[in-house]
């Protein structure tokens, strides 16, 4: 689409109007002057006449006169005919003056070095009159544009002498100009100060001392750098995200920034886990419960076995009060607390902590997701993203020939999005072919919808069937994860199947589509495990340590899925790779299925919060899988996969799946655990929390032994009272994380409300100057008819004199 041409004002170079670029305060000042003239002339002349503002016509650079069909005022062929007094004062525009030549930078950095040479030196009061230097005296006396520069530069380089070393490399080092310029100003600068020897700095000390100092300070900060980007090698995404936004776009991108986002809210979740729960566990490990089994290599996929006895699952850790060694242990085993000891108190550090490590995963998620959402959206227009991109995007600090090639793809993949989105909105359907891709989506979900609830009652119909017919093996606990497994893999594959009737114009749309059927399979299925395991299981294992069994269900969901993963990549895209290059077909590689590996991480991550009570570990497993996972994908993709045939552009993918993170995944992870604490009985025979009703009443009884304990403590109970078995302050905390998402939404609509007020603005001043600009053109035109008609006024009683003479 071909875009009008630009107005462009090309202004001739006359000998009398050379080096308006940088005007010097007697040229500002005769500018002034005509531009006063000119709006007197203009207000005496002009009384009467109006130009009116008429819209600007399909390649028309200018604007018209009100009535007349004639050309614009203002064009590129009469630029030569401007008179002296416009070409001055359009010389002196801020768009033709500031930072356009070396002389005007020199001024400009020369104000700056007197500036911070003030505070070392005395006050320009106390310095007589014919000792201050003075530009205007120097532009008054030399010959303008010639050596005006050259003493510029003179009296910047008698000002970087006075500065400091590192103050003076500073400066050079910020000036917008050449290397050599710069290295010419760096010896006059340095040479003659050298010269001077060493001068004592600010506090009295010899020149050498600031150096070396400078010199250590220097030196501390290059290692500084190195230990930086030392730690920065150390993570696995330090170029390879480069890589891959380059080759396959924004949209393959996202999964993989995703995965590193998990990557942190783990690590997050775990800290606190192993400084208060597992940490101390192990400094104090209870009684042994019985003999250990022998470990046969199966604990690794069903989590029994050798692990029960281990940190790994709730029913290790113990309910008693941890302290220092005692000083002598009764017969019975139990550990009388020695003199001085600080007690800790296992069952409430259990729930705090836990508790604590989900709200702080909380705040952290709102606080994601209100981020996203205010960078993605922020941009109200896209209008000119192109020419940006084209001329804007290139980063001249690349040096190597790799990072230069990953640029150039980087960029050429951007634009390619780009294009695509911007075709994708020329492009319009006819009502017929709307009326006929409703009914087949209508047609399409339905049988999605199918499909999900046709797994969903298979699931509960093998778990019901595991629950009366008792397992004989260890091996036969697989069964259920291995068939849940399978509808997750199988059904996203019918997914894609069925979208390829729908034929969706936007890529993205399609992608949205998928990731809402994935998601609505995999919750729908862990609502099902979750009833199985509180609400069927605690009824079926009552002399049992229930807590064990669900940590162990969810590792082994967890260790299945992710060999489930590694098939789906072997088969899914290596094989199909290996086919196509043996039929000689390159356009037959596989696309990389950005909605179903997506919904796996979330569906891992929904495993890894929900085993977080009865496994404390279980994140420690799930961040070794995400790297697992982040190197073999990387692999995969850079091996099997092929950019998507029909490029788009996914700037709000990363708020998407934070917010789909957030809302169904961490929320109803935050529900089961909740009713865990609150509803369930916990075991009798394991765990911080035997013998009590529930896990809740730990915190209830350690509240009681605070009010025995005295009046000095008083104030903890009223706390527990008021702020945590209160529901008040949890509707409270609920509102205002509401109010933080609600408020930063409206602030990105003011913005961009902002942003198009501002652009209108831009375009409205930029046709303020062409108007005036006509103005003063038409001014100049009449002033110079005027001046004509003026001499040939006066030329023609001298001619008729002439004539007279001539006749007589």
């Amino acid at each position: 689409m071909a875009q009008p041409p630009a107005f462009v004002l090309s202004v001739p170079e006359t000998p009398e109007d050379q080096g308006l670029q940088e005007p010097s305060p007697y040229d500002e000042n005769e500018v002034h002057d005509s531009f006063h003239q000119l709006i007197q002339e203009q207000s005496q002349h002009a009384a009467g006449e109006w130009l009116e503002l008429r819209p600007r016509e399909p390649g028309a650079g200018t604007l018209r006169d009100s009535g007349s069909d004639q050309e614009p005022l203002l064009r590129p062929e009469d630029a030569p005919h401007h008179s002296t007094a416009t070409l001055r004062i359009l010389a002196c525009m801020p768009s033709r003056t500031i930072g356009r030549s070396r002389g005007a930078i020199i001024s400009q950095y020369y104000s700056r070095t007197v500036k911070m040479r003030r505070a070392s030196r005395p006050q320009l009061r106390d310095v007589g009159r014919s000792a201050r230097p003075s530009l205007r005296m120097y532009d008054l006396e030399l010959d303008p544009m010639t050596h005006e520069e050259e003493e510029k530069r003179r009296l910047l380089v008698k000002e970087l002498r006075g500065l400091t070393e590192g103050q003076r490399e500073h400066m050079l080092r910020g000036m917008p100009l050449s290397l050599a310029e710069k290295r010419r100003l760096r010896e006059d600068s340095g040479t003659q100060s050298g010269k001077q020897g060493a001068r004592p700095d600010r506090r009295g000390r010899p020149a050498c001392w600031s150096r070396l100092r400078f010199a250590c300070i220097l030196g501390l900060h290059s290692l500084g750098l190195a230990l930086l980007s030392g730690l920065h090698a150390l993570a696995p995404w330090r170029y390879a995200l480069k890589r891959i936004g380059a080759q396959f776009g924004s949209s393959v991108l996202s999964y993989f920034i995703f995965l590193k986002t998990l990557l942190a809210f783990n690590a997050l979740l775990l800290l606190p886990l192993l400084a208060f729960i597992v940490g101390v566990q192990a400094a104090f490990p209870p009684a042994p419960r019985g003999p250990h089994p022998a470990f046969t290599g199966l604990e690794l996929l069903t989590g029994g076995g050798r692990f029960t006895h281990t940190l790994m699952y709730y029913g290790y850790y113990s309910n008693a009060t941890l302290n220092q060694p005692c000083a002598a242990p009764p017969p019975g085993g139990q550990c009388a607390p020695a003199a001085g000891g600080l007690p800790y108190n296992m069952p409430l550090a259990y729930l705090f902590t836990v508790g604590t490590a989900f709200f702080v995963t909380c705040i952290t998620l709102v606080y994601s997701m209100s981020h996203s959402f205010g960078e993605s959206y922020r941009v109200g227009s896209t209008l000119g993203v192109h020419a940006i991109t084209v001329f804007c995007s290139w980063d001249y600090k690349v040096t190597q020939k790799w990072a230069s090639r990953l640029q150039q793809d980087n960029i050429r993949t951007h634009l390619k999005e780009l294009l695509a989105t911007w075709q994708l909105r020329q492009g319009h359907r006819s009502r017929w072919g709307r009326l006929r891709q409703v009914a087949v989506l209508g047609l399409v979900w339905l049988l999605c919808l199918g499909t999900t609830l046709g797994c969903t009652m298979a699931v509960y119909t093998f778990s019901e069937s595991m629950i009366e017919s008792p397992v004989s093996a260890e091996q036969d606990l697989l069964a259920l994860p291995l068939v849940v497994c399978l509808f997750n893999l199988g059904a996203p594959y019918l997914y894609r199947v069925l979208a390829v009737l729908e034929r969706h114009d936007s890529p993205g749309l399609e992608v949205y589509v998928a990731i809402c059927r994935n998601l609505i399979l995999k919750m729908v299925i862990l609502g099902i495990l979750c009833y199985h395991w509180l609400g069927r299981r605690v009824a079926t294992l009552k002399d049992q340590c229930w807590e064990d069994f669900v940590g162990q269900e969810l590792y082994r969901l967890m260790v299945m899925d992710f060999i489930f993963t590694l098939l789906d990549t072997l088969f899914g895209e290596l094989v199909w790779r290996l086919i196509a290059e043996k039929k000689h077909k390159t356009e037959g590689k596989p696309e990389f299925d950005i909605a179903r590996n997506v919904l796996e991480l979330i569906y891992g991550q929904t495993l890894a919060w929900l085993g977080v009570l009865f496994s404390p570990l279980l994140p420690a497993l799930q961040i070794i899988k995400l790297l697992l996972l982040f190197y073999i994908k990387r692999t995969s993709l850079m091996a099997n996969c092929r950019a998507p045939r029909r490029p788009w552009l996914a700037s709000h993918m990363s708020t998407v799946f934070i917010s789909l993170l957030c809302f169904p995944s961490f929320l109803g992870a935050a529900i089961f655990l909740c009713y865990a604490v609150w509803q369930v009985k916990p075991s009798d025979t394991c765990g911080p929390f035997r013998s009590l009703d529930t896990m809740y009443e730990a915190g209830r009884a350690w509240v009681r032994q605070l009010e025995q304990a005295g009046p000095g403590v008083s104030w903890l109970p009223w706390i527990h009272r008021h702020l945590v078995e209160s529901t008040f302050p949890t509707y409270l905390v609920s509102a205002l994380l509401m109010a933080v998402i609600y408020l930063n939404i409206q602030v990105v609509k003011g913005q961009r409300t902002v942003i198009s007020i501002l652009k209108e603005q831009i375009s409205n001043e930029g046709e303020d100057k062409i108007f005036l600009i006509n103005q003063l053109h038409a001014v100049c035109q009449r002033k110079e008819r005027a001046r004509a008609g003026r001499t040939q006024a006066t030329e023609a009683p001298q001619d008729q004199l002439t004539d007279d003479s001539g006749a007589r």
